[in-house]
Parts: structure tokens; sequence; C-alpha cells
């Protein structure tokens, strides 16, 4: 793989994990269901005005206009308002620990999905890390040693738990150009969301230019702009190598809200951390295939 490809990986991956960090910021002058349609919004307007530059054909059958609108739920609006919401009671270093069990539920979710992908013993024992190094991660916050809730920290986990039911639902939209898929859905997900974020938070006041500098970043850039670039590398680099993104994005998270927001990792979360990665890179499979060729032939 050419190094410009590793280059995005790193980019989409350290630009995944700031997200957090920007949630911090919208979450001191807007609710968190504000937060999340705001970047929903943005996020929409620019793959809408990125296809109407390309002039792509827009237009998808009435059936599948339902199913990108219950993709837009449980692909963005549920999952990007969970993490904010969350975020009130947990640290965005544990937002972005939280999200890197993304492809343990991918694997898990494909499992029993009807003519999903079977899970083989590799990914099995990921899953098995995934979930052992996410209860080494919260044990301390029952002790209350850490600055995050427990409890809120395995509520938030329903985040990826979206994820990866969205994840096997793009099986059934093959036909569509990923561009106006995301573009669809993620317009859906903001006319979902918007009634419930109006009526809870009522009317945004945004009065802070780093509120509207971070609206402008998490939606333009980390939505529109991230998810229209991963959608072009995919089909060039496959699926496996696009998953290293999972691996970058809790550092680049922990990284921001430790040095930028004086957040505190615990070591032993740190070692959870760990214990997380070694189960992605089982997911994964590549390390255990470079195992596997360097070892002596009998």
């Amino acid at each position: 793989m050419s190094y410009r490809y590793w280059a995005i990986i790193v980019l989409l991956g350290v630009g995944w994990g700031s997200s957090f960090f920007f949630n911090e910021i919208l979450l001191r002058e807007l609710g968190p269901f504000t937060t999340s349609l705001g970047r929903i919004a943005f996020g929409a307007l620019g793959c809408w005005l990125w296809i109407l530059f390309r002039r792509e054909p827009i237009w998808v059958s009435w059936r599948m206009l339902g199913i990108l609108a219950l993709f837009g739920l449980i692909q963005y609006a549920l999952p990007l308002t969970i993490y904010p919401y969350g975020q009130q009671f947990i640290t965005s270093s544990a937002a972005g620990i939280v999200n890197a069990m993304t492809p343990i539920m991918v694997v898990l979710i494909s499992h029993a999905w009807p003519g999903g992908e079977k899970a083989v013993w590799t990914k099995s024992l990921g899953v098995v890390l995934g979930f052992l190094g996410m209860v080494i991660v919260i044990w301390p916050e029952f002790d209350g040693v850490g600055e995050s809730n427990p409890w809120a920290m395995i509520a938030t986990v329903s985040a990826p738990l979206c994820y990866g039911i969205a994840a096997n639902m793009i099986r059934y939209m093959d036909g569509v150009s990923r561009t106006v898929m995301t573009a669809w859905s993620l317009l859906f997900g903001a006319v979902l969301l918007a009634p419930l974020a109006l009526s809870v938070e009522g009317m945004p006041v945004v009065t802070r230019a780093e509120t509207w500098a971070s609206l402008m970043v998490i939606g333009f850039v980390l939505t529109s702009a991230a998810f229209i670039l991963i959608f072009w590398l995919i089909p060039r680099i496959g699926a496996t190598s696009a998953s290293a993104i999972t691996l970058i994005a809790p550092i680049s998270s922990i990284w921001l809200g430790v040095v930028f927001l004086n957040e505190e990792l615990l070591f032993v979360q740190g070692v959870g951390m760990a214990v997380i990665f070694a189960g992605l890179l089982c997911i994964d499979g590549r390390i255990l295939r470079l195992a596997r060729k360097a070892q002596p032939s009998g």
C-alpha cells in the first residue's frame, strides 16, 4: 500500500479521534441533542454540495429511501447523540476508548446477522479481548478513582452497537453510490433529530467563535468530507486496511483530552486500552497472517 493511502488512514484516524474533543467544546454552549444535530446537519449540507458539484444522480427508489432513513437513524442520529450526551458524564478520552469497541460490535452483529460473516476463532478472540479491555478501563471508575461515571461509560457502548448494526445494513444498499447514501442518510438523520433537539433544548444561541469553528470542523470536515474520503478509499485499499483507522482514533482522542482538556488517564486504563488494541489486531488479522508467513516451513 502506498504512503499516500497510509497518510489518509492516519489523517482520518486522527480526525475522527478529535471529534470527542470538539464535542467537549460544543457542550460548553450547546446541549447534547443540538451538538449532534449541528454535526449531522452540516455534514449533510457538505455532502449535498459535493454531489451538486459532481452532478451525481441523486434519485433512488421509495423503498431505498425508507432503508436510508432507518440507516440515518442508526448510523448517525443515535450514536452521534449518544456520545455528546454521554460526555456530560465521561471524559472525551473515555468516549474515544468506548468508540474503539466499534469493530468488535461489527464482528458480533455480523455473526448473528442473517447472511452475515461468521466469526472465525481470531475474531472471536478479538471480541473477548475487547470486552476484557473495557472491563479493565471501566473498573477504576467504580472505585471512584477516575473522572468518568462508570454507568455512563457502559451506556455509551450502545453507540458502537449502533455502528455494528449499521455496518451490516450497508449490504442492502449495494446499488447506491456511497456519497449519495451518506447524503440521504445524514439528511434523514437531521430531520429525525431536529424536532427532539428543538423541543428539549430550544432554539440554539451560539455566541462563541470556538463553537462556530467546532461546528464547521466536526460537520464539514469530520462528517461530510471524512465519509466521502473513506468511501473513496475503501475500494482502493480494502476494508481490512481501512480498519487501521480504529487503532489510531482512540490515541488521538486520548492525547487531545489529556493535553488540552487536562483529563486524567490512569495507568490501569492504559493497560485496558492496550488489551482492546490487541483485540482489534486479532480482528484485523494482518499481524497473525504475517506471523504464520514468518514461520519456517517444515
